[in-house]
């Protein structure tokens, strides 16, 4: 199976999958995405619920990835996915009370973060892409990150061969957990450089130096490639799609979804990552009927779903959601790529980097309508849906996944539909403690850090393995740059 660009229109340039997640971005600035989509049969399902999760995983990702046999695949799935690492388990759906509402705990990984599913996987995708296309350079992944990615990647590729990681966060738009789990990061291949500036400063500030032909002639000559572990890269999409395929096989084996019925799929999305992946899932046959998009007070994709006008000319919110607050949602690209074509989507973006706008034809919004619907909650909204679920069903939820459940409940209010719904739970309640123990407690916390302990006690749940300690850890990282000198920290860093 090749690859092409979101933008290329003629399909004259197409790639293998190694040299896709090896090169993260197209040459034209587009993403990459593959040529067709396999279609998961009832025999092909059926198998898979029979599988543990890495099975499972090996299996889905061979339909797309030609050039890795399925040995390499099976064996890179066990050692991501083993138990030292996901003490939790690796994608457990767990029921929310009685309504036929399941949370598909993402987070039980080394960084306590959804992100941990698909970067415990994507370095060990890169290492062999590097080796299948003969590449001899160093791999120099940067990334941007509005808190849970950074560290996420920061941990999957610390000390792997050929490689080098700079990891770029806007210094007041993540959680005191979340910074602190990047400036304490091991590994000696890899940096971590705060900006003043929010998440799509940093985020544009990545897609630049992609885009910069003196960079990259500057990087080859220092023996280095450009490689991105953000959601733009299909090596980083491609393992989300399997933890929903996860939940119909786990739904399914407990009796909750019987032959032809569908479930929904609600997703606190900020890049919109991980909402396609599951878009991707329902193409290829997973029986899920609707698609909620739950964002918080930065609700751009939420209007751009009503509306069909994406527009990130707005004001930018700080939230307690903070890995939510993004304005530029690199991913919707791929939608536009699969809903209107490549000449539409390179016009879209050509648009959103000129205007900061853009609208989608009737027709597009149709097709989009079909699968999607969009709603938002703001703070207190947040605050009310994580002292509810608490008090009503024993049900601890982090603040990101506690928007998607306030949009669950209203979609369903307002559709009356008593499907099965799974929401997206990305990320352990203890990575937002001050605010989780606002939530439930009413009052404030001593201090952030302390914040762990007080949660903890009061709800008698364990702080998660990668968060316990945090406090006592050795500080390596802290400094603090404009957005404007993101390249020449890129060049310092490599002592170009």
């Amino acid at each position: 199976m090749n690859y092409y660009s979101t933008r290329d229109q003629k399909k004259e340039f197409p790639v293998s999958a190694a040299q896709a997640i090896k090169q993260g971005l197209a040459n034209d600035g587009g993403l990459f995405v593959p040529e067709c989509l396999p279609t998961l049969t009832k025999e092909f399902l059926s198998e898979l619920c029979a599988d543990d999760y890495a099975t499972r995983a090996a299996k889905m990702m061979k339909l797309f990835l030609a050039d890795y046999t399925y040995e390499e695949l099976l064996s890179d799935c066990q050692a991501a996915y083993a138990l030292e690492s996901f003490r939790g388990g690796a994608a457990p759906l767990c029921a929310v009370g009685n309504a036929d509402l399941y949370s598909l705990e993402l987070w039980h990984g080394p960084t306590a973060a959804f992100k941990d599913m698909a970067l415990q996987i994507m370095p060990r995708l890169l290492s062999r892409a590097l080796k299948k296309t003969g590449e001899d350079r160093t791999a120099l992944i940067l990334v941007a990150t509005s808190g849970d990615t950074g560290k996420a990647a920061l941990e999957g590729y610390r000390d792997i061969d050929q490689t080098k990681m700079i990891v770029f966060y806007p210094v007041d738009g993540v959680s005191r957990v979340q910074k602190l789990q990047m400036a304490t990061q091991q590994g000696e291949n890899v940096r971590v450089l705060a900006i003043r500036g929010n998440f799509d400063d940093a985020q544009t500030g990545v897609k630049r130096i992609f885009g910069d032909s003196v960079v990259a002639d500057r990087l080859n000559e220092g023996g280095y490639l450009l490689s991105s572990a953000n959601s733009i890269n299909w090596g980083r999409l491609l393992p989300q799609i399997v933890y929903y395929v996860s939940a119909w096989c786990d739904l399914t084996n407990g009796g909750k979804l019987g032959e032809g019925e569908t479930f929904n799929v609600c997703v606190p999305t900020g890049n919109f990552g991980n909402i396609f992946a599951a878009y991707l899932a329902r193409r290829m046959g997973l029986p899920i009927g609707k698609l909620i998009c739950a964002s918080n007070k930065n609700h751009v994709l939420t209007d751009f779903l009503r509306t069909g006008t994406y527009d990130r000319n707005r004001a930018f919110h700080l939230t307690m959601s903070p890995s939510m607050d993004i304005l530029i949602s690199s991913n919707l690209e791929r939608l536009l790529y699969f809903t209107a074509g490549p000449a539409v989507t390179a016009d879209c973006m050509a648009q959103l980097n000129e205007k900061g706008c853009y609208t989608v034809t009737p027709e597009v919004k149709a097709e989009i309508d079909r699968v999607f619907v969009g709603y938002y909650a703001d703070e207190d909204e947040t605050t009310t849906a994580i002292s509810k679920v608490w008090n009503d069903n024993g049900y601890l939820s982090d603040t990101h996944t506690a928007v998607a459940l306030s949009c669950a409940d209203k979609y369903r209010a307002d559709a009356a539909d008593t499907a099965p719904m799974v929401v997206a739970s990305t990320a352990s309640p203890y990575k937002f403690a001050n605010n989780v123990y606002r939530a439930v407690s009413g009052k404030e916390p001593t201090d952030d850090l302390a914040a762990l302990d007080e949660l903890s006690a009061m709800t008698g749940t364990e702080i998660p393995y990668p968060l316990a300690g945090l406090a006592e850890r050795t500080v390596r990282f802290t400094d603090v740059i404009d957005a404007s000198g993101m390249t020449a920290s890129v060049y310092e860093t490599l002592g170009l």
